[in-house]
C-alpha cells in the first residue's frame, strides 16, 4: 500500500510517524530516524519498539482508545535506550477501511556540545536557534494549511448534507433513489468526522473541549433516529425516558458517537427482527455499589441502558469485550474498537460502563454518568413539526451555505434573509423596511468582521434577538453558548431542530 499521496509530511523537517491502528509504522521522517535510530529503518517497524512502559498502557491500547485529543505528552525510548518525554500532536484518518495516525513529535533541544571557544559556542548557539525557528515556522505553516482545509471542507460538507437530508425528508420511503441518497449522507457524515479530526489537530488551544450540562434524553432520541433511518428490518424500538432526568455534563458529539455505537451493536445482535429498549433513569447511591465489574462510588448518576433480545455474548467472551482490537465478528471489516471506544468516551466523562449478557438471551449495556442535583432543561423539540413562520437572518461568507440554509428553512415556512458578511448583516438590521428579525444564524469564522463581533453589535442594536452560532472550528466556551451552537457539518434536520429550540427559548 502506497501513502505517497496521503502522508503529506514525508519531507517534513520535524519528527513524524505514520502508524496504523495495530501499531505498525508505515512512514518515518528523517528527523524521527535521527532521534530514534535504526529501529525505524527495518521492515515494518513497530511503535512498541519506541514505546516506554511509563506511559501506563501499550502502544496498541493507546491508539485503540485515542479520543481525538490534538496534543498530549508521551514517553519514548530514543537512540541509546534513554526514555524521554515528548510533547506530541496526533491526528487520524481512514484509508481503504483502515485507520491511520499521524504522530508529530516536538523534539527537545539538542544537548550542548563540549566546551568550545566563546566565538564558536556563540555561533553554534545562533545556528541552533535559527534551525528551531525554521522548524516552528514549518509546523505553523502545516497547522495553518490544516485549519484552512478543515474550514473549507466543513463548509462544503454542510451544503452536501443539508441538501441531501432535505431531499430525504421529502422523499417517499420506497423511492428508488432513497438508498443512494442515504449512502451520500452517510459518506458526507464520515468525511465530516475526518474534517473535525483535522480541525482538532490544527487547533492552537491546548485544553480539551469543554463539557456542558445538558439533557441526555435529547442525545438518545437523535441517536435512535440515526439508526432507525439506516435500518430496513422489522426491529421494534422502545424508548422509556425519565421525564425529570438530572443534568449531566457531556461533550454532545462524543456522547452521541458512544450511544450510536452501542445501538449499532444491538441492531447487529437482533438481526432483521427483534426488540431494542432504551431507558434513562436517575440513580442516587447513598453508599458505593457494584454493577457487574463496574465499581460506583456513592453519589448521583444518570444511567442510560440499552437492552436487546438478540444473540447475546458467550460467558468466556464477556470479560474481553472492552479490549481494543478484540472482536467475535467474522464478516466485514471489524477491528474490535467499538466498545473500547465507548469505554474511553464514557470514562473520560467520569462515568463507567457495565454489560450483562447471556448467550441467546440478549444483552444489556448500562452507561453511568455523574449527575448534578438539578433536573435537566427539556430541550427536546417535536421532530414531527419543524415548520415556522418567523424571520431568520442567515450570515455566512460561503454562498453555498446561504443557498442551502435559505432552501431548507424556506421549505418549512420561514422567511429567510441572507448576508455574506457581518457588515451586510448590520445593514439589513438598520433598514426600516426589514421585518423584525426573530433569529440570526451566523458563522463564527468570517473575514473582516467575525461572528463574535457581529453578535456583540446585534446585542447592542436588538438585545432580545436570539442568535444561533455555527462553526466547524471554533467551539462554545460555556454552557449558555453551547445551547445556541450548531457544529458543522450538519443536516437539514439538525438545523431545523436547533432553530425550533432557539425560537422556543425566546418565547
Amino acid at each position: 500500500m502506497k501513502f505517497d499521496a496521503v502522508f503529506v509530511l514525508e519531507n517534513a523537517g520535524w519528527p513524524a510517524l505514520l502508524v496504523d491502528g495495530s501499531g505498525t509504522i508505515h512512514r518515518a521522517t528523517q528527523a524521527a530516524v535521527k532521534i530514534f535510530g535504526p529501529v525505524l529503518e527495518g521492515a515494518a517497524p513497530r511503535l512498541s519498539a519506541l514505546w516506554a512502559t511509563e506511559n501506563g498502557s501499550t502502544a496498541e491500547q493507546f491508539l485503540g482508545q485515542w479520543e481525538r485529543s490534538p496534543t498530549t505528552s508521551l514517553k519514548f525510548r530514543v537512540k541509546g535506550g534513554t526514555v524521554i518525554p515528548f510533547p506530541v500532536a496526533i491526528c487520524s484518518f481512514s484509508k481503504d477501511g483502515q485507520k491511520f495516525f499521524v504522530i508529530q513529535i516536538q523534539p527537545l533541544p539538542e544537548a550542548s556540545p563540549a566546551p568550545a571557544a566563546p566565538a564558536a559556542a556563540a555561533d553554534a548557539k545562533g545556528q541552533s536557534a535559527e534551525l528551531n525557528l525554521v522548524q516552528k515556522q514549518k509546523l505553523e505553516c502545516a497547522l495553518q494549511l490544516a485549519r484552512t482545509v478543515s474550514l473549507d471542507f466543513n463548509n462544503a460538507l454542510t451544503s452536501i448534507m443539508g441538501h441531501t437530508s432535505l431531499l430525504l425528508s421529502q422523499m417517499e420511503p420506497n423511492h428508488p433513489w432513497r438508498i443512494s441518497l442515504m449512502e451520500v449522507e452517510k459518506s458526507a457524515a464520515k468525511a465530516g468526522e475526518i474534517a473535525n479530526d483535522l480541525g482538532a489537530f490544527s487547533r492552537q488551544e491546548k485544553e480539551p473541549r469543554g463539557q456542558t450540562a445538558g439533557n441526555l434524553n435529547s442525545i438518545l432520541q437523535r441517536s435512535v433516529e440515526v439508526l432507525q433511518k439506516s435500518q430496513d428490518g422489522n426491529i421494534e424500538w422502545a424508548l422509556q425516558l425519565e421525564r425529570k432526568l438530572l443534568a449531566t455534563k457531556f461533550d454532545e458529539a462524543k456522547m452521541q458517537q458512544a450511544f450510536v455505537k452501542v445501538l449499532e451493536n444491538a441492531v447487529q445482535a437482533v438481526g432483521d427482527s427483534g426488540q431494542i429498549t432504551i431507558q434513562s433513569r436517575n440513580v442516587d447511591l447513598q453508599e458505593p455499589a457494584q454493577d457487574r465489574d463496574l465499581r460506583l462510588a456513592a453519589g448521583t448518576y444518570v444511567c442510560v441502558e440499552v437492552s436487546d433480545n438478540g444473540c447475546g455474548i458467550a460467558s468466556d467472551v464477556l470479560p474481553r469485550i472492552f479490549e481494543p482490537f478484540f472482536t467475535t465478528k467474522k464478516e466485514g471489516n471489524h477491528r474490535g474498537l467499538g466498545l473500547a471506544w465507548v469505554y474511553g468516551i464514557v470514562t473520560n466523562h467520569g462515568g463507567g460502563v457495565a454489560v450483562s449478557s447471556q448467550e441467546n438471551a440478549g444483552t444489556s449495556v448500562r452507561i453511568y454518568l455523574p449527575a448534578e442535583n438539578k433536573v435537566a432543561r427539556d430541550s427536546s423539540v417535536d421532530s414531527t413539526n419543524l415548520n415556522g413562520n418567523q424571520t431568520i437572518l442567515m450570515v455566512d461568507d460561503e454562498d453555498l451555505l446561504l443557498t442551502m440554509g435559505q432552501t431548507v428553512l424556506s421549505a418549512y415556512g420561514y422567511k429567510v434573509l441572507t448576508a455574506n458578511s457581518g457588515q451586510k448583516a448590520l445593514e439589513i438590521f438598520s433598514q426600516s423596511t426589514t421585518p423584525p428579525i426573530d433569529l440570526v444564524i451566523t458563522d463564527l469564522v468570517m473575514p473582516a468582521m467575525s461572528g463574535r463581533e457581529l453578535v456583540e453589535h446585534i446585542q447592542q442594536l436588538a438585545p432580545h434577538t436570539r442568535v444561533l452560532c455555527t462553526s466547524g472550528f471554533v467551539r462554545p466556551t460555556n454552557e449558555t453558548a453551547s445551547s445556541f451552537y450548531l457544529q458543522k457539518p450538519f443536516t437539514s434536520q439538525d438545523l431545523l431542530l436547533k432553530v425550533k429550540s432557539a425560537l422556543a427559548t425566546s418565547a
